[in-house]
């Protein structure tokens, strides 16, 4: 990274950067230094105490992750940027949460992957800004290499880490993404967000699973966005029944946190719900062969749990549901699957279901 050798105005520079962001349809920009020593040591003792499950990345380029200085050497600033997907559903997520015959995916995973999205706008934004000063070094990064985002955006003024461990702003709740443009020019900084938690401690009551073990500390290996997205194996039983119809993450926490009735709501269509997957059923998804769970999760953020353990997924959640028939034809239909951890998750849910119906005859 080598930055221009002769700029004289980094504050009008700033601006810009913001006004181009805004126009981009980034609704947050924050600029922050790139130290993160306090967040370091937080890191290193969740680490420390294997509170990431399998997630072996987590522990991989941790100095990197701690120092952004390793990850792009020359880097002198972060500017984070947050793009809503919030949409007016709370209720209507809630309602299928309490349903047990429906299936629940995180509000993020419902549209189109936001990946792809967020790093074609934060390259359009670095090429706006080569173009008005000359080159420069910078490296944008959407969930693509160890950066510690939230601490980072937080430096920024974006918003605070919520309890829960999730990124809150005062102004706009917390159903956003965030990115990162790291930079060799020396931009003014922003102030850091202050925390606005106070004494609730809704999220860390209501998660389903106890995955919040102290204010700002997440056990992975109980949080169900882990349990149904990262983790490869079986899930645990004594986890099973609490993890109910949600199959592809879980957004309890921030559903019940007081400061998303100030959440914005996204005008992106590409985050707008896709294959009925807000109102499905779980005997419908359950239904999806291979071929159909590849066609329809394509440029979705849900393939990348690929099918096996999609049905593991939803085996868990049946065996959860009220007892019917079409959901044991279901489960009956799977029992010969020719993955073992499919097999094992069906016949649990089977002796779930059978137990239900007997303690109703």
């Amino acid at each position: 990274m080598s930055a221009p050798a002769a700029i004289s105005d980094f504050d009008a520079i700033a601006a810009r950067l913001r006004r181009w962001a805004a126009e981009l349809g980034f609704q947050r920009v924050g600029i922050s230094d790139i130290l993160l020593d306090e967040d370091a040591g937080h890191l290193r003792d969740w680490l420390q105490r294997g509170l990431y499950g399998t997630m072996q990345w987590m522990a991989r380029n941790d100095d990197k992750r701690m120092q952004p200085e390793r990850l792009a050497p020359g880097a002198l600033r972060v500017v984070s940027v947050a793009l809503d997907y919030g949409d007016d559903d709370d209720e209507q997520a809630r309602q299928t949460l309490a349903d047990g015959r429906r299936a629940y995916v995180a509000r993020y995973a419902l549209g189109r992957d936001y990946h792809k999205l967020m790093r074609q706008r934060l390259q359009k934004l670095a090429t706006r800004l080569a173009e008005e000063i000359g080159p420069f070094g910078y490296r944008a990064f959407v969930d693509s290499a160890p950066v510690l985002e939230r601490a980072l955006a937080r430096n920024g003024g974006i918003g605070w880490i919520g309890k829960h461990t999730c990124l809150i702003d005062r102004n706009g709740g917390s159903w956003f993404f965030l990115g990162e443009i790291y930079i060799d020019l020396p931009l003014p900084v922003d102030n850091p967000a202050q925390a606005h938690c106070g004494s609730c401690a809704r999220c860390i009551e209501t998660c389903p699973t106890r995955a919040i073990i102290a204010p700002y500390r997440l056990d992975a290996r109980r949080c169900i966005s882990y349990l149904t997205i990262e983790h490869e194996g079986a899930i645990p039983e004594e986890l099973r029944p609490a993890i109910g119809n949600r199959i592809f993450g879980c957004d309890d926490c921030q559903l019940i946190c007081p400061w998303n009735k100030f959440a914005k709501r996204s005008g992106e269509s590409d985050f707008r719900a896709r294959h009925r997957l807000d109102k499905a059923s779980l005997v419908e998804l359950f239904a999806w062969d291979e071929e159909a769970f590849l066609r329809r999760t394509e440029g979705s953020a849900i393939r990348r749990s690929g099918h096996e353990r999609w049905l593991r997924n939803i085996a868990v959640a049946l065996g959860n549901a009220p007892a019917a028939a079409d959901i044991i034809t279901a489960l009956n239909a799977r029992r010969g699957h020719p993955s073992a951890l499919v097999r094992e998750h069906v016949a649990w849910a089977l002796a779930r279901q059978q137990a239900r119906i007997m303690d109703t005859s």
